[in-house]
């Protein structure tokens, strides 16, 4: 039984969510807005909850903001954004400060519990995570491999570059957008690396405390700052003898950016509250999906650590440029979802596979895993089809397809768009006081809300 909160100001929608899960075994404390959360999260310290529902818009501020301010306080209980707008951008823009994922409404049972059961299988979201190589079949290690690459010219190139670096000690600065796969760059390299048999130790940078992120990082002695009730080993020892993968580095604080500076030039760390040094041996390759050069300049990130870092730069290309390797990818992730999932979907319909070619990915590989993931969920026979698949993609397509100019009818939704805008600013969002005074159902106004984009 898991301890869930959800934070939702739709109460029929509240209480359907809360009978449905309770039926299925969970605790879910329901609250309607932001400052209720914060109370809840803060009044549970004997049982804290496990996952986080959270509605994308609520009448005192947005999910997105509200996780944000949770990772920087050092909260990493999992979460997922739960939005009727259909907004992939904003769903990778939560992902990238520390969301585990995103459902559209209406919610589909199956989907809901599928991401629940992930979300509770992860713990509770530290963004560290370690491996150490374990013996495994070569066909496995190739077929991880083969999925990355690809076969166009441009996963070549990149691939080339992954195994020309790999058997260095350099320094490497892997650069992408958000979900193209920078980690499994990360640790391709570690795997084609000297250091293939030491650890490999990934931290999220975006989720960790500004307060903690140096004792994480380089660890503390007992009594070095209050909560520090025993000795903590940093993750850089942990990694020693291998390599350490440091994703979104910019979210460092400054205080913390000296002291990557100096582990890096002088290979020693020093644990907050200690007096000796630790000399650790790690290689150092850091992920990033801004440019780090441009936040130099700005006095956001440290010139002289930047120089240090790149001694290697490499560039993963988004997958709208990718198309060749779509296929590829597109097959990969439906035998993994079959595998996960208990389905048989042996391929996807004509119709679908249009959408996925035409279609701009804007969250990249980690937004086709869920898709497929979704899909293959959703789909009874061998064949998936379009019905199955999420309604942003849909409605993506079909504002592709609508001619240019304006006529009687794009007036007429044009007016109806900013005058449900309005309403729902003048009511802080709360979608059934807006259904009312619009005088339409809560069902209709769904629908146009999802149809007209509105955030």
């Amino acid at each position: 039984m898991a301890q869930l909160l959800l934070v939702e100001d739709d109460t029929t929608f509240s209480k359907l969510l809360s009978n449905f899960l309770g039926k299925h075994g969970h605790q879910i404390k329901v609250c309607s807005n932001l400052k209720e959360a914060k109370e809840a999260l803060s009044h549970n310290p004997d049982r804290p909850f496990e996952v986080l529902m959270l509605d994308y818009r609520l009448p005192d501020g947005n999910s997105v903001d509200f996780l944000k301010t949770l990772r920087s306080e050092g909260n990493r209980t999992a979460a997922f954004i739960m939005t009727s707008f259909h907004d992939v951008r904003t769903a990778v823009t939560a992902m990238q400060i520390g969301a585990f994922d995103y459902i559209t409404k209406p919610v589909n049972p199956e989907e809901l519990l599928m991401v629940l059961r992930e979300a509770l299988s992860k713990g509770d979201a530290t963004g560290i995570k370690t491996a150490v190589k374990t013996k495994t079949s070569v066909k496995t290690d190739k077929q991880s491999l083969d999925y990355i690459e690809g076969k166009s010219k441009i996963s070549k190139q990149l691939y080339e570059y992954v195994r020309l670096v790999a058997p260095t000690d350099m320094s490497v600065i892997i650069q992408g957008e958000s979900g193209t796969g920078k980690e499994h760059v990360a640790k391709s390299i570690h795997k084609l690396s000297k250091r293939a048999n030491g650890p490999f130790v990934a931290i999220d940078c975006g989720s960790l405390s500004k307060d903690l992120a140096a004792s994480e990082l380089f660890g503390h002695k007992k009594g070095s700052f209050t909560g520090a009730l025993m000795d903590k080993m940093g993750q850089f020892e942990a990694a020693d003898g291998g390599t350490i993968f440091l994703d979104e580095i910019g979210n460092l604080g400054y205080d913390v950016q000296i002291k990557l500076l100096r582990a890096l030039q002088e290979r020693i760390i020093v644990p907050i509250g200690a007096t000796q040094q630790v000399k650790v041996d790690v290689r150092i390759i850091a992920a990033t999906n801004e440019d780090l050069m441009a936040n130099a300049a700005t006095g956001d990130f440290r010139e002289d650590l930047y120089f240090r870092l790149n001694e290697f730069k490499i560039e993963v290309p988004p997958l709208r440029k990718r198309g060749e390797d779509l296929g590829i990818f597109i097959q990969y992730f439906v035998d993994k979802a079959n595998q996960e999932l208990d389905r048989n979907v042996r391929e996807l319909s004509k119709e679908v596979m249009d959408v996925f070619q035409k279609y701009d990915w804007p969250g990249n590989l980690r937004e086709l895993n869920n898709v497929i993931k979704r899909l293959v969920l959703l789909s009874k026979e061998e064949i998936a089809n379009s019905s199955a698949l999420p309604a942003e993609m849909i409605t993506s397509m079909e504002d592709q397809q609508k001619p240019a100019g304006s006529d009687l009818k794009a007036l007429q939704e044009t007016h109806e768009k900013e005058m449900i805008e309005k309403v729902l600013q003048e009511v802080r969002y709360n979608k059934s006081k807006a259904a009312k005074l619009l005088n339409i159902d809560r069902k209709t106004l769904y629908y146009k809300i999802e149809k007209y984009h509105i955030e």
